[in-house]
């Protein structure tokens, strides 16, 4: 894996992942401006022309899609509470990032982007092979979405402190170790950095 990878705006996506309000007011409660911080890697990738696609978690009535054997989403399914976290206005994508017109909104039913949806289809469609990575949690859907990215032959940017875990001891053993062997890690502001042309 090269130490940079570049960086093509009409082949490229960044992947706003679980960043919806529920999810962020129990993660990310004393991030402070967390997704204030995310908000701008979206904005400066619209304003260089690169895909924003949105992942969201979401369910039917009663949660059809969800097998017992799911040892993560059965314990939702089985739990009124948990239920709410994905419904109503807890649900919906936290308001500092809220979807725009020509953003692409893809609700998954798995921990993983790609496992259940048409996220690899629409990439492919748009001949984008280069993905930024973010959202919440960083042992959860960024680590899985990162490996089938990974195996599915996408390059892979993680913007870290867009990521955030309940468990901190893993959440830096994956962004320090981990991620790093498989795509590049950058703060948001790096990331940025990347996007702006050299001032003439």
């Amino acid at each position: 894996m090269p130490t940079t990878i570049p960086i093509h705006p009409p082949h490229t996506a960044v992947l706003s992942m679980d960043m919806q309000t529920g999810i962020v007011s129990i993660y990310a409660k004393d991030e402070v401006g967390f997704p204030e911080r995310a908000a701008r890697v979206l904005a400066q990738s619209r304003q260089r022309g690169i895909r924003v696609i949105h992942i969201q978690v979401g369910f039917r009535k009663n949660l059809p899609e969800v097998s017992s054997r799911n040892s993560i989403f059965a314990a939702v399914k089985s739990s009124e509470q948990h239920q709410k976290l994905f419904a109503g206005e807890a649900g919906e994508i936290h308001p500092a990032l809220t979807p725009h017109a020509d953003d692409i909104v893809i609700v998954k039913h798995r921990v993983s982007a790609f496992i259940g949806t048409d996220l690899d289809m629409i990439l492919r469609a748009n001949e984008i092979h280069t993905l930024i990575l973010f959202g919440i949690a960083t042992s959860g859907v960024v680590l899985s979405t990162l490996c089938t990215a990974v195996d599915l032959d996408y390059r892979v940017i993680v913007i870290k402190d867009c990521c955030v875990d309940q468990d901190a001891e893993l959440h830096g053993a994956l962004i320090n170790k981990y991620f790093p062997k498989r795509g590049e890690v950058l703060t948001a502001d790096e990331f940025i950095a990347r996007l702006t042309p050299p001032s003439s």
